[in-house]
């Protein structure tokens, strides 16, 4: 007989079969690479007056995004709408996926860090001005959950459905958890991902920590003034089967130093990417690059500069595609693990090299801070045998997390 409910198990092979993007760069894969790779980034977007009065750029998403179906409208606002544009890039994979095994065998993870918030500050808005609500607004719009409930109804999906809400670390969490469901045989396979959208509540709150930056934002250099934020979506179909691009090590921290400042020695960070490192049995030698947290703001720079030094002796190669994307706060992990992805994608696609991500700054240094290895314009590794790239995000309250995706090209 069927065992419907699977086996619990420890497993080794935890693959990212396909992967759904929309950013500042565009939605389409090619599109975002070439962006990526060819920079240097855009001008950045003016954003809304702030209660100080004073303006910020941004990295807005653009591009049309999808419409949501009206049987779904209750969860109808930009931010389902970045990931609904982000999923129906992978939506035939799902499908097939869907009918080959049940509907409860499958899961979503998700993770934001505000949600649908632009539709309630617009609510409120006009309930402010005529005494209700909009006919439009439903709490399901603003809900955190709103956002795996929304995903999983449009795709048929029964299995466990949540949100994860840790900060800018969210949507990096979402790869533990879904790996978590395969090993313990509660899925086959799991959609996670993240979506995050720009609304008035965020930049307020960023601009009182006084960390937006009024020029495009420029990690590690001695020049840095901060963040820009930025929205969009990325998520991925997770299996449980060999070969294609892995997920081989998550490791998770909570250093709890602050409620907004990380441990300046940067020991939370440090012990995520060992963590990964011990999961994956790896040693440091063994990462090729680092797709850094890299917000710009002084506190972030100084403690994961020190913990890249400290677990890596040998700097791999690092950069932040934070002056690109902006920083998407829920949404940031998954988009940046999109980019070792699609890193890794492209060394499958090309003739024998993977041309690395750039860290786009002024090349003034921080001499306070550790020397690391940045990646220059067009520097490359060359495809051959396992290549890993590891991805790291840090949230609010010391919420860590390190990722390592590999690629086997022998």
């Amino acid at each position: 007989m069927k065992n419907l409910w699977g086996n619990a198990q420890k497993n080794s092979f935890c693959q990212l079969s396909a992967m759904g993007i929309v950013s500042a760069l565009g939605n389409k894969h090619k599109e975002i690479l070439k962006n990526l790779l060819s920079g240097p980034p855009g001008k950045l977007t003016e954003g809304p007056n702030l209660l100080n009065e004073r303006k910020f750029g941004v990295r807005n998403v653009k591009t049309t995004l999808a419409e949501i179906p009206e049987k779904l409208s209750r969860y109808r606002c930009r931010n389902n709408a970045l990931a609904l544009t982000a999923f129906q890039q992978i939506e035939e994979r799902v499908e097939s996926v869907r009918e080959s095994t049940e509907s409860f065998r499958m899961g979503v993870v998700m993770g934001t860090s505000t949600s649908g918030m632009l539709s309630t500050e617009q609510a409120l808005r006009f309930r402010n001005d005529t005494g209700q609500f909009p006919e439009q607004f439903d709490y399901a719009q603003h809900e955190m959950n709103g956002l795996a409930d929304f995903i999983a109804e449009y795709s048929g999906i029964t299995g466990p459905a949540y949100t994860i809400s840790t900060a800018c670390s969210s949507s990096a969490k979402v790869f533990a958890s879904g790996r978590a469901l395969l090993e313990m045989g509660l899925c086959d396979a799991v959609v996670i991902g993240g979506s995050d959208s720009l609304c008035e509540f965020v930049l307020n709150g960023f601009s009182s920590l006084e960390v937006l930056s009024p020029e495009i934002s420029n990690p590690l250099s001695q020049n840095r003034q901060g963040i820009n934020l930025g929205e969009g979506a990325c998520v991925f179909l997770m299996k449980r089967m060999p070969g294609g691009i892995q997920l081989r090590g998550v490791g998770e921290s909570s250093d709890a130093h602050h409620m907004s400042s990380p441990d300046p020695q940067g020991r939370g960070a440090q012990s995520a990417m060992q963590n990964a490192l011990n999961d994956a049995k790896m040693t440091p030698d063994e990462i090729q690059y680092i797709n850094l947290h890299g917000t710009a703001t002084r506190l972030n720079d100084e403690m994961e500069s020190r913990a890249v030094q400290n677990v890596f002796p040998s700097s791999p190669f690092c950069s932040s595609t934070k002056p690109f994307f902006g920083h998407c706060l829920g949404a940031a992990g998954s988009i940046e693990a999109g980019v070792c992805w699609l890193t890794l994608t492209s060394g499958i696609n090309s003739d024998k090299t993977i041309i690395l991500p750039p860290h786009s700054w002024d090349e003034q240094a921080d001499t306070a801070l550790p020397e690391l290895t940045m990646v220059r314009p067009g520097q490359s590794i060359p495809a051959q045998g396992e290549v890993n790239l590891m991805s790291s995000s840090f949230g609010f309250g010391g919420n860590n997390i390190s990722l390592i995706l590999s690629y086997d090209f022998d």
